[in-house]
């Protein structure tokens, strides 16, 4: 993921000289976690591609504004929902989806159990953890831990207080952490009398 100066950057290529190179770089940034956002609101893949892929078409044809944009990652997730609502409340006459409908798929985590000096079942039981969060919480789990959302920013996008969300993490935090605290006493201390 680029950081936020390079994004501008590119935001400003593309209003300036009507870059497709950063057109394509901003896609590529954000593309693969807006569909995840998108088909956890849609339940369907290829809907969830056309959804983010509409969005990326308005940004293309709106390019002369894109670097006025503060936010572009906010403004592409809220563009997402918004865009995801919309076709749910025009094909399904569904108004509303509650956060507790949404199902959230998280991309594997790469761990590397060497650096975090944790076993692969320690591993295998965090991802399972994470598997088993309630759909708000594994959500706002996702945007927080996978997608580097602020918590104002997805309290903005998901119409709910930062206490929610902290609340939720904290939720997340304790069931994942449980599960390496179990793993840890389990797992016998290497003897340093070799």
């Amino acid at each position: 993921m680029h950081d936020a100066a390079e994004i501008k950057a590119l935001q400003q290529k593309l209003t300036e000289e009507d870059s497709t190179e950063a057109f394509g770089q901003l896609y590529m940034a954000y593309m693969q976690h807006l569909l995840q956002f998108a088909k956890s609101i849609i339940r369907n893949h290829e809907l969830a591609e056309e959804i983010v892929s509409d969005v990326f078409i308005r940004i293309w044809q709106n390019r002369k504004k894109v670097a006025a944009i503060d936010n572009l990652k906010l403004y592409l997730y809220v563009s997402t929902k918004n865009t995801a609502l919309n076709y749910l409340s025009r094909h399904f006459r569904k108004q509303s989806l509650s956060l507790d409908e949404m199902t959230v798929n998280l991309s594997t985590a790469s761990y590397n159990p060497e650096e975090l000096l944790i076993t692969s079942e320690a591993v295998k039981r965090i991802e399972h953890e994470i598997r088993q969060l309630p759909p708000r919480c594994k959500l706002i789990f996702k945007l927080v831990k996978e997608d580097g959302l602020k918590y104002n920013d997805i309290a903005q996008l998901l119409d709910i207080s930062v206490k929610t969300i902290d609340s939720q993490m904290a939720i997340a935090v304790k069931k994942i952490s449980s599960a390496i605290h179990f793993e840890l006493k389990r797992t016998p201390r290497p003897s340093a009398n070799h």
